[in-house]
């Protein structure tokens, strides 16, 4: 199998998992809740990052089942969500219909965007575990570009490369146990771990998955042309990762051993010239 089937076949994998799965999250996400309450979804750090988006078109990327898409419409964003899962984009018309929050829904791989469509936007975002199913980072840096309008901000909030690499080996003691850099045959992770939003379904599917350091992210930012404003760490993140995990408010996690010590979440935020 050459290099183009292999990401095709990846891609049918994904899809096919983030089909099984999504009307699963749209029961047990807790931003689902959220959305129907008229509370905040999305968490202050990027909200500061990104800075205010009313009036603003804004194009989020592999947006789900729109939940971050919705919140930042309801800051006064003109959004339109793309997602490559069909059953994904159809849970985020749903929503969007049944709280009558106004934003576009588009099925879509984000690689095939350009072919269908042309609009350019204020802001380009993306969010929280999208990483990993991308298979050419480069050609996303340019996609990225292609829809920022001149002066738009591109903003990324991202599980760090150095978490993803690392794993719990005895309880409350996490070490490096993967691949830190990129290698171009991805990882095939079977079926049979709970879903990460509701730990009672074990989904059917496997996924197949990329990594990418920390540099790769930041080159294909720069070689796309755009400008950077800052790459920020913290030491949190927004799903359970490891077991020894623990939360306060059931929806950012800490290493309570590890607190300062290993980045687990990393933001970017770019710009395209003017």
């Amino acid at each position: 199998m050459n290099k183009s089937s292999r990401h095709e076949a990846a891609e049918q994998q994904n899809r096919a998992l983030w089909n099984e799965i999504a009307p699963i999250h749209l029961k047990a996400y807790p931003e689902v809740g959220l959305l129907r309450a008229g509370q905040e979804v999305l968490d202050a750090i990027e909200l500061r990052e990104v800075g205010p988006v009313h009036g603003k078109s804004l194009l989020h990327l592999q947006c789900h089942i729109g939940t971050d898409s919705l919140a930042w419409a309801r800051h006064g964003a003109q959004v339109t969500g793309v997602d490559f899962s069909d059953a994904s984009i159809a849970c985020a018309r749903e929503l969007s219909d049944e709280l009558q929050i106004p934003a576009t829904f588009i099925h879509s791989n984000i690689y095939s965007l350009r072919d269908i469509h042309n609009t350019t936007y204020d802001v380009v975002y993306t969010s929280k575990g999208v990483l990993c199913w991308l298979r050419d980072l480069q050609e996303w840096g340019r996609i990225i570009a292609n829809f920022l309008k001149p002066g738009g901000v591109f903003y990324l909030m991202e599980c760090h490369p150095v978490a993803a690499a690392m794993e719990e080996v005895n309880p409350g003691e996490v070490s490096l146990a993967y691949p830190y850099f990129h290698k171009d045959a991805a990882t095939t992770w079977p079926a049979g771990d709970p879903d990460y939003a509701d730990p009672d379904y074990i989904p059917e599917n496997a996924s197949v998955e990329w990594t990418w350091t920390l540099s790769d992210i930041i080159n294909a930012i720069l070689d796309a042309g755009l400008q950077l404003d800052f790459i920020h760490e913290y030491d949190r993140l927004f799903f359970k990762l490891f077991p020894c995990m623990t939360t306060q408010d059931n929806r950012w996690y800490q290493l309570p051993e590890y607190e300062d010590k290993v980045p687990l979440l990393l933001t970017l935020r770019a710009r395209k010239p003017v």
